[in-house]
């Protein structure tokens, strides 16, 4: 009697976010929907945002790298993702579904307590252009370009936009963007300072792993220290900036890699940071 086949085991599903730890102490992740351009999804939104946290809470993780698979870095919001409505909207669901949304994914970037840098392979459009810019650095393959969409749909930029754009190109120049909508290539958006380095794209992983491995070798706690100080910086008066520095100071000298600095000035050799 014959045996009928076993049936073939279903593929498991593609993730589509990646990560992976580095031995250095690097967490990359890598939103992976090529297909889509990584236009993020709500599940990608969320394991982004859960991985911050982790890399926040991680002494192994001293640095973080956010980049994507594929030609686009990442095109916006996919909204076919997100979870059914039971019912129909009424005022006040859309700003929720902001504050819930786009701005917890940005919010997320910018109050991780490790560096985190942006390695733009490709397209960087409406919320991941904003993605890319909450990063502490960005680094650009030559190909990229980055575009303030939402005018092309008639709508007022979110994920932080109006927020990020201003303090990094002043407010001229972020209307400019906003108002008309136009791709910015990489060589323009290093210009004007939205990106710290462009280099050919094959050269892009290198340069963010070298980057993210001088990072992961400093003094963590120092970063996350400097990293708040200057992101709190433009929202300060003069006062609160000062006394926010000094507090940071005395925070950051209890720990060890502060002391390590210190003694290794003191005697002449290269420091040891651990990260605490």
């Amino acid at each position: 009697m014959p045996v009928s086949p076993e049936p073939a085991p279903a593929e498991a599903p593609r993730a589509t976010v990646l990560h992976r730890l580095t031995t250095d102490g690097v967490s990359w992740i890598t939103l992976n929907r090529p297909e889509a351009m990584n236009a993020v999804t709500w599940e990608q939104r969320e394991r982004v945002i859960a991985l911050l946290a982790e890399a926040s809470a991680d002494p192994a993780v001293r640095a973080v790298v956010l980049t994507a698979t594929g030609r686009g870095f990442c095109a916006g919001a996919d909204l076919r993702g997100a979870p059914a409505q039971a019912r129909e909207r009424v005022p006040g669901d859309v700003a929720r579904t902001i504050r819930l949304g786009a701005q917890r994914l940005i919010a997320a970037v910018l109050d991780c307590e490790k560096p985190v840098i942006a390695a733009v392979n490709g397209t960087a459009a409406g919320i991941g252009a904003h993605l890319a810019f909450a990063c502490d650095l960005v680094l650009a393959a030559d190909t990229a370009t980055f575009i303030e969409v939402f005018v092309r749909r008639g709508l007022v930029p979110d994920g932080g936009g109006a927020y990020l754009l201003p303090r990094l190109v002043g407010p001229r120049r972020a209307k400019e963007l906003m108002f008309f909508g136009d791709a910015l290539s990489a060589a323009d958006a290093e210009r004007t300072g939205l990106v710290n380095r462009v280099v050919p794209a094959d050269e892009l992983a290198g340069l963010a792993a070298a980057w993210a491995g001088r990072l992961a070798s400093g003094p963590t706690r120092a970063l996350a220290l400097t990293k708040q100080l200057v992101n709190a910086s433009l929202s300060s008066d003069r006062a609160t900036a000062f006394a926010a520095e000094a507090a940071a100071q005395e925070i950051n000298m209890t720990t060890r890699d502060a002391n390590e600095g210190v003694a290794s000035f003191v005697e002449r050799r290269t420091p040891e940071y651990r990260g605490y």
